[in-house]
């Protein structure tokens, strides 16, 4: 199981480096619609604050599987947002 703390990590790793990649994308070309970086950006910012509420949830019943969830959830968000900023 994974701790609260390393769980918090990764969210923040992950959803900060998903922000730096639609950033950079949109440095790298000046010419395209500028906002469809922002709502990447805007849909990271949003997941990253559900699946913290998520983790700070103090009356859960089974921790272990919560946890777990979450992570699939931080898994399946990333993926659909790498993929939104691969077709820029």
């Amino acid at each position: 199981m994974a701790s609260k703390r390393l769980l918090k990590r990764d969210v923040n790793y992950v959803m900060g480096d998903i922000i730096e990649a639609a950033y950079v994308h949109q440095l790298a070309n000046p010419n395209q619609d500028q906002k469809k970086t922002e709502e990447i950006v805007d849909e990271a910012i949003k997941g990253f604050d559900e699946l913290m509420a998520k983790i700070n949830q103090r009356k859960v019943e089974n921790k272990k599987q919560h946890f777990r969830a979450i992570e699939k959830e931080l898994e399946t968000k990333a993926q659909t947002l790498v993929g939104k900023i691969n077709e820029l």
